[in-house]
């Protein structure tokens, strides 16, 4: 029976961009898979019972990074969190309310205790004078205060291991890239530049498309979003993936399970399927990591609570949603074979390459040592096998629904041979797993 992927083991070192510019690892070496929730309201809304709850879940699933907000989006500022303390005094980011982060601490404390990331926004964007003007706001950063409340937080957990800054909150930077620059500087002179430091952009788009060139960003982030289904979040991923100088790139924000498309509940609702393809789909393009997101577990929806666009159940009943379960079987799949060298390579398909929906996305090792490819409606698809090593390969189809594989027997000594996945149609999506088999990899998805 497989185990549940192991908690990130902190004496490993702090987090850091890898040697090729392409992945997450600590300061050993030892690689970083960014597997991500989100999480927008956890510090505003959940007690430490509740939150207990959530991130035990969350740990047991093969989580790594908890994404959360400090000042949050749902009226962060004026409604107090569940121990009816506000984030500032005055609604002023150099008067953060003591009692606030004081429960804010113990959240991040008891994720680092289970061996989770925070990806820690500072704050929402529409807190800042932004030229989207959605949101509850009010604004209240200009570039000075932005500086003093990052250098507020930068000093509070400076000594807190489990952190990675996520600026941003859903809006573009137009008209305050000073504030969002300031806030990165403050943070970097209160922790010392330990933790790593993105940018969470408004969807569809990528912290690529306006920030390439800060030097203060690490990482790119995307939001591909959810207006719709089949979401080519792979040409997002890898339009960053190409700039230079080199960034890694993920999908923080695609389309959530159990949210209306187009946030419309008359179009239907996004599945765990639709989850799944987003996350191959986006880490076979070349991402580091991937972040899975739910509609009634960003809010923490509870009857009591009003409902933000049709959630249609509860956070308790969401945690275990099939959608969150298949990010486990992401994360051993990805793991089970060489990390840091793995890149995207579309001209492992020589035939059946498909569109939209049947869109099929390759990736392979640097050496060619093994190859992934996600076929997301299990049609048949053509492989050059020329790209890979080895005299002998060994072949698996892995099935993302259950985390399972079995082996292809009978392989073709051909070096462009046909796959035909064992059932088709959408929800019937496929991992035809290609190794080198001299190198004895263990099962796919066995960590």
């Amino acid at each position: 029976m497989q185990q549940i992927c192991p908690s990130v083991d902190y004496s490993h070192g702090d987090l850091r961009v890898s040697d090729n510019r392409r992945f997450l690892q600590h300061a050993d070496g030892t690689p970083f898979f960014y597997l991500g929730d989100t999480a927008w309201e956890l510090f505003h809304r959940l007690n430490r019972e509740e939150a207990d709850l959530y991130l035990e879940n969350r740990r047991a699933k093969g989580f790594t990074v908890i994404q959360a907000v400090a000042l949050a989006e749902l009226d962060g500022l004026n409604t107090p969190n569940a121990y009816g303390d506000n984030a500032l005094l005055d609604n002023d980011p150099r008067k953060p309310n003591e009692a606030y982060f004081h429960h804010v601490d113990y959240i991040v404390d008891k994720a680092r205790e289970k061996g989770l990331y925070i990806g820690f926004l500072p704050t929402w964007g529409d807190k800042t004078p932004t030229t989207q003007n959605w949101g509850t706001g009010p604004i209240v950063f200009n570039p000075e205060n932005g500086r003093a409340y990052g250098r507020f937080l930068g000093e509070r957990y400076r000594e807190v291991p489990n952190i990675i800054w996520v600026l941003g909150g859903d809006r573009i930077p137009d008209g305050c890239y000073e504030i969002w620059r300031e806030m990165a500087a403050g943070l970097t002179e209160g922790d010392g530049g330990r933790h790593l430091k993105t940018y969470h952009p408004p969807g569809p788009s990528s912290s690529s498309f306006w920030l390439h060139g800060e030097t203060w960003l690490d990482f790119h982030m995307n939001q591909s979003g959810h207006y719709a289904k089949d979401i080519p979040n792979y040409n997002t991923v890898a339009q960053g993936y190409v700039l230079e100088p080199a960034k890694p790139c993920l999908d923080g924000e695609p389309r959530y399970e159990d949210h209306p498309i187009n946030w419309n509940p008359a179009n239907g609702y996004f599945e765990a399927y639709d989850a799944r393809q987003a996350a191959y789909w986006g880490l076979f393009a070349g991402g580091c990591g991937h972040t899975y997101g739910c509609q009634a577990m960003w809010q923490f929806y509870e009857r009591k609570r009003e409902p933000i666009c049709h959630p249609k159940t509860d956070w308790r009943t969401a945690l275990d949603l099939p959608g969150a379960f298949d990010m486990l079987h992401v994360r051993r799949l990805m793991e089970s074979r060489p990390f840091l060298t793995r890149i995207p390579d579309q001209s492992l398909i020589a035939g059946g390459q498909g569109l939209g929906v049947d869109h099929i996305q390759a990736t392979r090792s640097q050496d060619g040592c093994y190859a992934f490819i996600y076929l997301p409606t299990g049609n048949p698809v053509v492989v050059d096998l020329g790209k890979l090593s080895g005299n002998k390969l060994n072949a698996y189809w892995f099935d993302p629904r259950e985390g399972t594989c079995k082996s292809i027997e009978g392989m073709s000594a051909d070096r462009c041979p046909g796959f035909i996945p064992p059932t088709s149609g959408r929800g019937n999506d496929w991992v035809l797993v290609l190794d080198d088999a001299e190198r004895k990899f263990p099962i796919p998805g066995c960590v």
